[in-house]
């Protein structure tokens, strides 16, 4: 009886263990993320559930979180263009409605072999800062 058991617990076990390997959400290794690669323009588009003007402020401190260099910040037209890995990108916002707004982060040079972890750690930093909204900070 003990030994039916213990087949049964393992069995359960293997079961649901496995279920959670099918159902995990697949990441990229770091060798995958920091090796240079052709990427798609599809990958380095992304549309937030926010307004523009907060998506700019997350995207500048996406930017300067991931330790890039920032060259220039235009807030009225929305585009930064910064340089991460020796290479320059311009990330421009643009609206999609009033409750969500586009990010676009393509290379300047327009040359799509690079690395991808450039634009994943972008897009993962908004995510993840998504619900934070700008506050202004009063200066004496």
């Amino acid at each position: 009886m003990e030994r039916i058991l213990k087949l049964l617990f393992i069995f359960v076990i293997f079961v649901f263990g496995g279920l959670n390997c099918v159902f995990a959400q697949e990441s990229l290794n770091l060798s995958t993320l920091i090796t240079a690669q052709n990427i798609k323009f599809e990958n380095c588009t992304k549309v937030f559930n926010t307004d523009n003007i907060s998506l700019l402020y997350l995207t500048i401190s996406s930017v300067n979180a991931n330790r890039f260099t920032i060259d220039e910040i235009q807030s009225k037209s929305g585009y930064i263009l910064f340089t991460a890995v020796g290479k320059q990108f311009l990330a421009s916002i643009s609206n999609v409605n009033t409750n969500q707004a586009l990010l676009k982060i393509t290379p300047v040079d327009n040359n799509y072999f690079f690395q991808p972890g450039i634009i994943l750690n972008i897009f993962k930093y908004i995510e993840m800062n998504l619900q934070e909204k700008p506050v202004q900070i009063k200066l004496n």
